[in-house]
């Protein structure tokens, strides 16, 4: 584990936070991995039921560190493999991760930084941030799944724009484009985030993990495949101990109480 992540589990809460204030939480070789790992051992830990990702200081995260990246270049070891070794399995693990995943906000995200946001199932922003898809101001093309999950936020035509002429994108016209959920002032950003993990740790998890699955290969297959990826998960869901103390809890009339199985 690096100083440069910061991990808590707490009543089924995994909160992943990156430590570089100093530097806007870019993202150098040792926090790379160190966030890829952790969140690896968030997504494989069944007593965390969600996972929060957020940012220490004034910045979420402002992508790659261009100092390191820099001394990278002029060593000629150019993007030294980062998008295979850190950046893919990163996206991959928080896309497949059968929990949800919530983007706490907090201020600038750009970059990779941006991209990480977006990654996630829900976002939740403060009203000092905002984002910029910035690759294209330094010569680069997308990565960190900014070319899979920006269209399908925001409809290919837009996110081309957002890439190629990339800008500022305050937080007002953040949330008109879709790329945020919930914006809150700043100093109620903490509370917002902590009061929605609380309740999706205490929701039906196995059946959040469902609906997670459902929705992203829905987006890339034919409406009979996901019917029948559909008619699978019910049948898996319809099994599990939340399903059946929920509906004994509808016929009661009282609150179901959700185990995550």
């Amino acid at each position: 584990m690096s100083d440069s992540v910061a991990y808590d589990v707490t009543e089924g809460v995994g909160t992943i936070t990156l430590n570089r204030p100093e530097a806007m939480n870019s993202l150098d070789s040792a926090t790379k991995s160190a966030l890829r790992d952790t969140v690896a051992e968030a997504a494989g830990d069944d007593s965390v039921r969600v996972i929060v990702l957020g940012g220490s200081g004034r910045a979420f995260c402002v992508g790659q560190d261009l100092k390191e990246h820099a001394a990278s270049l002029e060593a000629g070891n150019g993007l030294s493999n980062t998008v295979q070794e850190h950046y893919n399995p990163l996206l991959r693990t928080l896309a497949a991760a059968p929990k949800p995943v919530i983007a706490a906000v907090n201020g600038v995200a750009a970059g990779a930084g941006a991209a990480l946001a977006f990654a996630a199932d829900l976002r939740i922003a403060s009203d000092k941030a905002a984002f910029n898809l910035a690759f294209a101001n330094i010569g680069l093309t997308a990565d960190s799944g900014a070319s899979w999950t920006l269209p399908r936020l925001v409809g290919p035509a837009k996110a081309l724009e957002l890439l190629m002429l990339p800008d500022t994108i305050g937080i007002e016209q953040a949330a008109a484009l879709g790329l945020v959920h919930r914006v809150v002032p700043a100093a109620e950003l903490d509370a917002a985030v902590g009061e929605l993990a609380a309740r999706m740790a205490a929701g039906p998890t196995a059946a959040y993990a469902a609906i997670k699955r459902s929705v992203g290969f829905g987006l890339a297959h034919t409406l009979e495949e996901t019917l029948e990826l559909e008619a699978a998960l019910q049948d898996a869901c319809a099994a599990t101990e939340d399903h059946r103390n929920a509906v004994r809890a509808f016929l009661a009339k009282e609150k179901p109480t959700f185990v995550g199985r």
